[in-house]
């Protein structure tokens, strides 16, 4: 059965996300306290390890076949003047990502994780491809939101069910984490205007450098991006925000967080604009962010807000603002660690070791990737 429709959204889009049981957290915090170590030792992979125990609702989480689903799009405002490469960087990084030669590769394959590539509206004809998934909806990608809307409410809604549909493929393959990633010139720019529009963020405390551009073209961007959202006449639901600024690749993350959630899967959280997806998601189904790990603050600025706007701390702060998912690749050791601590290391009775009996630390309420 699935939930009631939430306000902002349409009969097509819903899913039965519902937070994780509670009731399990006090037997899961106790696991956590008879290891051979004192309490809180392992600071925040504690929180992360209860987490685990709570997303699958059992004290022996298993972390299997991780994925991580890169969505990549093309954008009708990029050859604007809001990014500093042209639009035809988004066909050939794909192309880079199918070679195995981008990051994004470099890191899935160092740790073990598998890559699902998703052409969700590129301005390119790449043919049957065996590692690539064709998710187009017709379009080689969005309209110019300078001029109208990016999408229309179907194509938007098809996108987001085809994303969701690709993030069911996987987990029908026995996979229970995803972590989402992205590639789309000029998408930080739609992912600034939807923090706007979704957050209530300044619409100058959203626009960062994005491929790099300089103090210039930033202050260009920044004017594009206030002509878009000056023309913007709808309401602020998440789906209509969507369907007028966002884009291909970030309505069919949206969708896949939201298949990924009702299916109890652990969710990774990329940087700035995979984050804008989420706010779309979350502000749709708020639970989906208690099945959120957000693995590193992005160097874009508006990031920190975002996370800030969500109650979340991410687990790496390095400076990246790459996208193509690389930070959900490179905190996944640290979630493998958690879940490896949790079920192999001794407890005090177990390894006959003795207990210091002191008093228990104040609990912070904080868990890692939940809202604060």
């Amino acid at each position: 059965m699935h939930s009631p429709t939430p306000a902002g959204a349409r009969p097509a889009l819903t899913f039965d996300i519902a937070p994780p049981d509670a009731s399990l957290a006090e037997a899961l915090r106790n696991k956590i306290d008879r290891k051979t170590k004192p309490l809180g030792a392992l600071g925040r992979l504690e929180a992360l390890a209860l987490q685990l125990g709570l997303v699958q609702q059992t004290l022996a989480p298993q972390l299997n076949k991780p994925h991580i689903l890169v969505c990549a799009g093309d954008h009708g405002a990029a050859n604007a003047g809001i990014s500093a490469y042209p639009q035809e960087v988004t066909w050939q990084m794909v192309e880079n990502f199918l070679a195995g030669g981008a990051a994004i590769n470099v890191f899935a394959r160092a740790n073990g994780i598998g890559l699902v590539v998703a052409d969700a509206g590129v301005n390119h004809d790449f043919g049957p491809r065996e590692n690539l998934v064709d998710a187009k909806v017709g379009l080689r990608g969005t309209a110019n939101y300078l001029e109208g809307p990016a999408m229309s409410a179907e194509q938007c809604d098809l996108a987001m069910l085809r994303g969701a549909q690709i993030v069911a493929d996987i987990h029908a393959r026995g996979c229970n984490v995803v972590g989402f990633g992205e590639m789309g010139i000029g998408n930080t720019a739609s992912a600034s205007l939807i923090t706007h529009f979704l957050a209530g963020i300044p619409l100058e405390d959203c626009v960062g450098r994005g491929t790099g551009l300089d103090d210039a073209g930033v202050a260009r961007k920044l004017e594009l991006l206030r002509q878009a959202a000056a023309l913007y006449r709808g309401d602020h639901t998440p789906l209509s925000v969507l369907a007028q600024v966002g884009g291909f690749e970030i309505a069919r993350l949206a969708g896949g967080m939201l298949a990924a959630a009702e299916r109890k899967m652990l969710l990774l959280i990329d940087g700035f604009i995979v984050t804008s997806a989420l706010l779309v998601a979350a502000t749709l189904h708020p639970a989906t962010l208690q099945y959120c790990v957000f693995s590193h603050r992005s160097q874009e600025r508006g990031h920190r807000l975002q996370l800030e706007h969500l109650g979340a701390r991410p687990l790496l702060d390095m400076d990246l603002r790459l996208g193509e998912g690389t930070g959900a690749a490179l905190a996944w050791p640290l979630v493998r660690a958690a879940c490896t601590f949790l079920n192999e290391m001794a407890s005090f009775e177990s390894a006959g070791v003795s207990e210091h009996l002191a008093p228990s630390p104040p609990e912070s309420g904080e868990r890692v990737g939940e809202r604060g």
